[in-house]
């Protein structure tokens, strides 16, 4: 914009002439970007707080400060200028340190020294009454007057203003300054052995075309500094890495590699890293196994868990990471892993035999039916399908697994749990990509997504017996049962719409469709998901309440039952890649404590599960499972 280029001209003559008063001896202190006492002389303004000046501390954080927002101001904005440009040398309240020599961005020590300017701009919580927001945002949207570096974001919908915004909101009012403030949970979340044993050597790593990591980062002027190594050794003492450690938190946002230095900064340009690196595109992909072992670590990976000892709760819920070869087990008791099963590549669906001590996966790479045992985590037998898996079920006596087949015609396989051998499969309408048993245990239904078709399937002669035809592809389906626990009706998700259908098995027929709330939104787009606005569905154990993921909401929406009233939303975690718009987490499947009290949502895209209070609708914790987390399911153990 033309404004921008002509207040940067302005603005770099304005500190050319400042600079030359200070040579020939003049006030500069009144003029310059000073620190210390200049800063502290300034004025307050009428909206900024006058809460706490010594005996209060704000609770914003540092880590999400260093790594998502101090970026912005080095941002280059059109017409060539960075807020960095005039806040590093005229006086003004957001004084900003002059970076070094040959570095493009600030030391841990100038970070901090910014941050505490930045803190003073700042109103806890209240992001309109905060100057460092309502200064460069135009007025109509609410912002300042004016502005001598311009008004570069045009409303409050703004991803750079948003970002702001929700961290400021995150703060508060902290503990008096007497006191010691507690240790991040999420920085706390993240483990150092795992660190030391399989994030550490890569830096240590010869890689090829390319410097050690260690070559540069051993210097004590880079912000991610790593210790000298002791000499004749090929690797750090445990202290070291213990330093070396607190080195590397100060450069992550934990759960959110896309926004971490640690990895972005790396990373090439077009694989979405920053656009330099002074040591090199040392990643040239997001898939570089060097770079998803350290992703797994800022996700809160700890070091290898294989044997669940069936402590804790009663009841586990199991996590199939679809881009991994890993299942994470978790306690809802404590909402943490307990186990991990490894060594099944690209896991879909998950099943358990009736006394909790087999577990069923449809393995996609290998085109079987994996049997894990279930304390030991270790696969015991291999069963042959028919062709590529997707979902898969079982019946209610636990004698015969069902496995939806992904290929045209569209079968679906039986499985004998006793011999272990695929005995039959069954014709459906289209290739499977979800099967179900029917919550009285007499049916199972496939859906298609390229036939457009949900297939009942009589399990007593195991044929197809009816089939209800839509316009678009069968996604999810949840069940509601009558009185007498036989199936009343099917709520179907649908791709490309926004909300279900709803089949009313007796009638055999579609008797309505609900389209989920227009808002919250603003999702789907950049993840690429608005053929499949949402995906996830499923009936509370007590069968009073729907529960219905939205991706274009980034939300699960409740309905009561039987009435399909709307209840209200949880809203699920929002992702901030650096210098990228917000996106969403991208829900994809449902599961329930048996006492329907939380909901867990698999968040795909941030590789989480949400955990969801029923009664209050809030999010009472997230927890970090592998790469791209979709089918769930719950197991009593007995």
């Amino acid at each position: 914009m033309e404004h921008l280029s002509k207040a940067k001209t302005v603005l770099l003559g304005i500190a050319a002439f400042y600079g030359l008063i200070l040579g020939a001896g003049g006030g500069a202190e009144a003029a310059l970007c000073m620190r210390g006492g200049a800063i502290a002389a300034l004025p307050a303004r009428a909206h900024q707080s006058e809460k706490g000046s010594g005996s209060v501390q704000s609770s914003l954080d540092f880590e999400t400060y260093r790594t998502r927002i101090e970026p912005i101001f080095l941002k280059q904005r059109q017409g060539g200028m960075r807020c960095y440009d005039c806040h590093s040398v005229l006086a003004t309240r957001l004084c900003l340190e002059p970076l070094s020599p040959g570095n493009s961005s600030w030391t841990t020590e100038q970070s901090r020294r910014n941050f505490e300017v930045v803190s003073q701009l700042i109103t806890p919580s209240d992001p309109l009454k905060s100057r460092l927001l309502l200064h460069p945002l135009a007025q109509e949207a609410g912002g300042d007057p004016s502005h001598t570096g311009g008004k570069f974001w045009a409303s409050q919908s703004d991803p750079e203003w948003k970002m702001l915004a929700d961290w400021i909101r995150h703060s508060g009012e902290a503990q008096p300054a007497t006191q010691t403030a507690s240790p991040s949970t999420a920085t706390d979340a993240l483990d150092f052995r795992f660190f030391r044993t399989k994030v550490e050597p890569i830096f240590l790593k010869k890689r090829l075309s390319h410097a050690r990591c260690y070559g540069c980062h051993a210097l004590a002027s880079r912000a991610f500094y790593l210790e000298t190594l002791p000499a004749g050794s090929t690797d750090w003492t445990d202290e070291q890495s213990q330093r070396n450690f607190q080195s590397a938190l100060q450069q992550v946002v934990p759960l959110e590699p896309a926004s971490s230095r640690l990895l972005t900064h790396p990373l090439a340009p077009e694989a979405g890293g920053d656009a330099f690196h002074s040591g090199g595109s040392q990643f040239a992909s997001q898939n570089d196994p060097d770079w998803l072992v350290i992703a797994e670590w800022v996700r809160g990976a700890s070091t290898e868990i294989v044997r669940d000892s069936s402590g804790g709760s009663g009841v586990r819920i199991y996590v199939t990471n679809s881009a991994s070869d890993t299942i994470d087990v978790v306690d809802p008791a404590t909402n943490k892993v307990v186990q991990v099963i490894r060594g099944i590549e690209l896991p879909h669906g998950i099943a358990f035999s009736p006394d909790g001590v087999r577990i069923y996966v449809s393995n996609e790479s290998e085109s079987v039916v994996d049997v894990v045992d279930r304390k030991s985590g270790e696969i015991v037998q291999k069963v042959s399908l028919s062709a590529r898996p997707n979902n898969l079920t079982i019946t209610k006596d636990g004698g015969r697994v069902l496995v939806g087949i992904r290929a045209q015609p569209g079968v679906v396989d039986v499985i004998n749990t006793t011999s272990f051998k695929r005995v039959k499969s069954i014709p459906v309408d289209g290739s499977v990509h979800n099967v179900y048993v029917t919550p009285d245990g007499r049916y199972a239904i496939s859906g298609s997504i390229e036939n457009k078709a949900a297939t009942v399937i009589d399990l007593q002669s195991e044929q197809a017996v009816w089939e209800v035809k839509f316009e678009s592809g069968v996604r999810p389906m949840a069940f509601e049962t009558n009185s007498d626990g036989s199936t009343r009706r099917i709520f179907i998700q649908l791709s490309g719409f926004h909300g279900f259908a709803v089949v009313d098995f007796a009638k055999r027929a579609e008797v309505a469709r609900i389209k989920l709330p227009d808002q919250p939104g603003g999702f789907g787009i950049s993840e690429g998901r608005r053929g499949v606005p949402s995906h996830g569905i499923g009936v509370a154990p007590d069968g009073k309440s729907l529960w219905v993921n939205s991706t274009l909401a980034n939300a699960v929406f409740e309905y009561a039952l039987p009435d399909l009233q709307l209840i209200g939303h949880a809203e699920l975690p929002v992702l901030h890649p650096l210098g990228r718009p917000q996106s969403g987490a991208v829900p994809e499947w449902i599961t329930f404590t048996p006492d329907s009290k939380l909901v867990y949502v698999s968040d795909s895209a941030a590789k989480l599960v949400s955990v969801i209070d029923t009664k209050t609708l809030k999010q009472v914790a997230v927890i970090p499972v592998g790469e791209v987390p979709k089918r769930m399911n719950t197991l009593v153990l007995h």
